[in-house]
């Protein structure tokens, strides 16, 4: 079930119009903390969708107080997560999509360019830079700032498929898959702001389900192939995050090795206590993948 109560600009002359013309798909599960600050920053965005799991503190409430559209979704396992389910799915009223996390936010600089972005013909999706918060601090070192494509014209954009089998142990949304689009793509200036202010705890919750969901990726890489974009060291920056990871995942003590390459090559330090601890936990994501991957080996043979 859809529950709708938009919100609109008023011009005027007293009819309606959105300033920004696209739609806004907000993936959700209990963020209540996080999701207040990502609505307010959608007040001018035209459609929003927020795509909840049924969740149990007040999310639901809070995305209707703000005026978004609610639609539940039901994972039974599979494909496609939640994303997916959304685009396939929903009635989207605009011919431009905006992916957001509950987390991030969408700052008004960003906006004025989308705003311009999506009148040019010839290309069909952009990509934008995360900003990232954690424990508090801007991270601006720590190999934490990447490229999404979060904005792209409706029909032309979807989610490589990584893996067919999948449950709700692996969570119910696309979690490292990429977004293909068929057309022309181009970067955007400014960024998203990503701002967790969620407990340490509910962090390392959703990452233990990532790394489930990991740990059968690479492990059946062969079988299911890599998705549309593939590893390469001198390809796009996603390319090289998934070439850098494989090369990893096969070398002995990887967990030890990412964390000095996190910390290290890549000035993990700069960015003081949280930094630490945002390196740290990187590395003991790579080891949980790496005991799920001998975990589920033994359970095959």
């Amino acid at each position: 079930m859809i529950e709708t109560k938009t919100e609109t600009e008023v011009s005027g002359s007293g009819t309606t119009s959105a300033l920004l013309p696209l739609t806004v798909i907000i993936p959700v599960r209990n963020e209540a903390r996080n999701l207040p600050r990502c609505l307010e920053s959608l007040k001018s965005v035209g459609e929003v969708y927020v795509i909840d799991s049924q969740s149990t503190d007040d999310t639901a409430a809070i995305a209707r107080s703000h005026g978004a559209k609610i639609a539940q979704f039901h994972y039974a396992g599979g494909w496609p997560k939640k994303r997916q389910w959304a685009m396939d799915t929903l009635p989207l009223a605009y011919d431009w999509i905006l992916l957001l996390d509950a987390d991030e936010v969408l700052s008004p600089e960003l906006a004025s360019e989308i705003r311009d972005a999506i009148q040019d013909p010839r290309t069909d999706g952009y990509y934008i830079a995360l900003q990232m918060y954690f424990l508090g601090r801007r991270l601006r070192h720590s190999g934490a700032s990447f490229w999404k494509l979060s904005l792209f014209r409706k029909g032309l954009g979807r989610y490589e498929c990584r893996l067919q089998d999948q449950d709700a142990s692996m969570a119910d949304m696309e979690v490292h898959e990429h977004v293909v689009v068929a057309g022309a793509t181009r970067k955007l200036i400014h960024p998203l702001v990503h701002h967790n202010v969620e407990s340490f705890s509910r962090y390392i919750q959703k990452h233990n389900e990532y790394s489930n969901w990991e740990a059968r990726v690479w492990l059946d890489a062969n079988r299911n192939g890599d998705g549309d974009i593939q590893p390469s060291l001198w390809g796009t920056q996603a390319q090289r995050r998934r070439w850098l990871r494989r090369r990893f995942l096969s070398l002995p003590g990887s967990p030890l090795l990412f964390f000095f390459y996190k910390y290290v090559f890549s000035l993990g330090f700069l960015d003081g206590v949280p930094g630490l601890v945002y390196c740290a936990m990187q590395g003991i994501q790579f080891f949980h993948i790496k005991v799920k991957i001998y975990e589920l080996r033994m359970g095959r043979n």
